[in-house]
């Protein structure tokens, strides 16, 4: 009898070591299991939440601007009529110069598939400044006739499918960011 309690016995503490050792190890590798699954966790949300703040950013300090200067000059350019030069200076110089200055100024902001339409943008209203400059700051006694600074004729139209591409940029962000 005592040599089957000793063995009984023994095979308890035994039972009870491996049984904490085995444990031990399982509770190791599933804190370090949980640790992992938390840090990928907090990274996806760090990424997700960066994504998120460039989104915003890019809204309220690229995209949105533009929408609104390109709404503003074409509903200017609706109510030209012969030679105004309150819409010339107040409007169409002011949204070209702050459309180009924004595409060149927070050029980080631009989408890489938009950097060839923001090019194009960026050089018709370099050439429009140039030729306004041209027209009405240094003009020439025989340019001063001219009733539209225009620089189509120069070879640099107006770029619409670049301004769209902007716009609809502008209605994409806008839709992730405050739709979702």
């Amino acid at each position: 009898m005592d040599e089957m309690l000793r063995i009984l016995l023994t095979a308890i503490l035994s039972g009870t070591v491996v049984s904490a050792i085995v444990g031990l190890v399982f509770k190791r590798k599933t804190e370090f299991i949980t640790a992992e699954i938390k840090d990928e966790f907090e990274r996806n949300m760090i990424r997700l939440k960066t994504g998120q703040q460039w989104k915003e950013k890019a809204l309220t300090e690229l995209y949105g601007p533009l929408n609104y200067h390109f709404t503003r000059t074409k509903k200017a350019l609706g109510r030209y009529t012969d030679k105004n030069i309150y819409l010339e200076v107040n409007v169409f110089k002011d949204s070209n110069e702050k459309i180009r200055n924004l595409l060149l100024e927070k050029s980080y902001l631009i989408y890489p598939e938009l950097t060839d339409d923001a090019d194009e943008l960026i050089t018709h209203y370099d050439v429009w400044l140039e030729q306004y400059d041209k027209l009405r700051v240094n003009p020439e006694p025989d340019e001063v006739a001219a009733t539209f600074v225009f620089v189509q004729n120069l070879g640099f139209p107006f770029p619409r499918a670049a301004e769209e591409k902007f716009k609809n940029m502008y209605r994409k962000l806008w839709t992730e960011v405050y739709e979702s």
